[in-house]
């Protein structure tokens, strides 16, 4: 599921994305650094500073989609990372109006690429302020003793989704058919959409197979 809701001619014009080319603030470059495993709060840690020494405290962190090496219902899977894609949104202001845009982070053993995008981020609130006690491991422990079937998937993400209920951010592991949920907070593992009733509305994971 695409999330960037792109601008409508009007509204683009409004916020003048026409007027100002967007560049960043200081010429900072991130440091490539050959790796054999992929840690997903490295790559969070690494896209922050990065975000934050070339737009201030100016953005916004949305997500991060993890791809994994087996999927999750296979006797191989061990939880290894071989993709992950870091979602920040940055507004730059002008003097009667501003320009968005939402920057990939494109982190892979052997790539990295940033790749910037007109537009805004939508169904996720921001998770820059949240103090995540689980990380990637731990969740991927839980959900997988978690007493439940286990999606055909080799997706997760971390996301704190706009919803009807307030819910703390989640890992998300599976697709569209079937997803276990960890705090991100608590631990807690279930089958259950945290940010919505019952778990009847909302698909975490959009299109993924």
């Amino acid at each position: 599921m695409k999330k960037i809701l792109f601008y409508l001619s009007a509204f683009a014009v409004m916020l003048c994305t026409a007027c100002h080319p967007f560049k960043k603030k200081d010429n900072v470059s991130p440091e490539i650094v050959e790796q054999s495993e992929l840690v997903l709060e490295n790559t969070i840690s690494t896209d922050r500073e990065y975000m934050f020494m070339n737009y201030g405290e100016n953005y916004r962190w949305y997500e991060s989609e993890i791809l994994l090496k087996d999927y999750l219902d296979s006797e191989t899977c061990d939880g290894t990372i071989v993709k992950v894609v870091n979602v920040f949104q940055v507004v730059t202001e002008y003097d009667s109006c501003a320009d968005v845009h939402v920057i990939f982070f494109k982190h892979a053993l052997d790539s990295f690429d940033i790749v910037v995008e007109e537009g805004f981020w939508v169904e996720d609130y921001p998770m820059n302020d949240d103090s995540l006690a689980i990380t990637y491991k731990n969740a991927y422990e839980q959900a997988m003793n978690a007493n439940c079937p286990k999606p055909h998937s080799k997706h997760c993400v971390l996301r704190k989704e706009v919803g009807a209920k307030e819910a703390n951010a989640q890992y998300i592991f599976g697709n569209t058919y079937a997803q276990i949920y960890v705090d991100a907070v608590t631990g807690e593992a279930n089958t259950d959409n945290p940010a919505f009733d019952n778990g009847d509305f909302g698909k975490p994971l959009g299109e993924w197979p």
